[in-house]
């Protein structure tokens, strides 16, 4: 199996618990956030919702310069509106690594501010990043629901509230 089809195949596959996680986030919880220097609710879910999308970036660019292209996250209000952000995203992320291949993931990708550097890798592990991003910042979001006592999906098998502890 060649390298872009196991990162299809990751995406895909993340991608069903990442639609679980999201669509527990209730409507009436988008600005909350379990401590000042946290994100909100719909500041990190965005960045979820988000994140496949950077393996089209990923693949179709040589990286991103945030002093000449600023971050500005989609508005999201609502859990439909943050599903449909994410479907568009996952749209994205599947199309590019559908057309894909392996060496097209072996040139240099930098993340940049103006002349501050964050990160330059390749283009195959800037996808490998998206990925882990997913789920780390969708493990971030497990605890945000832990602490709004909303019941947590299972991600790699059940979960205690599947389980009924």
């Amino acid at each position: 199996m060649s390298v872009v089809a196991m990162f299809a195949k990751e995406l895909e596959q993340e991608a069903q618990t990442t639609r679980k996680m999201l669509e527990r986030v209730p409507n009436d919880k988008f600005d909350w956030q379990p401590h000042p220097k946290s994100m909100t609710v719909r500041q990190l879910t965005t960045h979820i919702a988000e994140l496949p999308g950077w393996v089209k970036l990923a693949l179709t660019t040589d990286g991103v310069d945030f002093a000449t292209t600023p971050y500005v996250p989609v508005d999201v209000n609502n859990t439909t509106e943050l599903l449909d952000l994410h479907e568009r995203s996952m749209t994205e992320g599947r199309s590019s690594l559908d057309q894909a291949t392996d060496e097209q993931l072996e040139p240099t990708w930098t993340l940049r501010n103006g002349d501050e550097i964050y990160s330059a890798t390749s283009k195959g592990e800037m996808v490998r990043i998206s990925l882990s991003q997913i789920i780390h910042h969708r493990a971030q979001l497990g605890v945000y629901l832990r602490l709004l006592n909303i019941p947590i999906p299972g991600s790699y098998g059940p979960s205690a509230d599947e389980l009924g502890f």
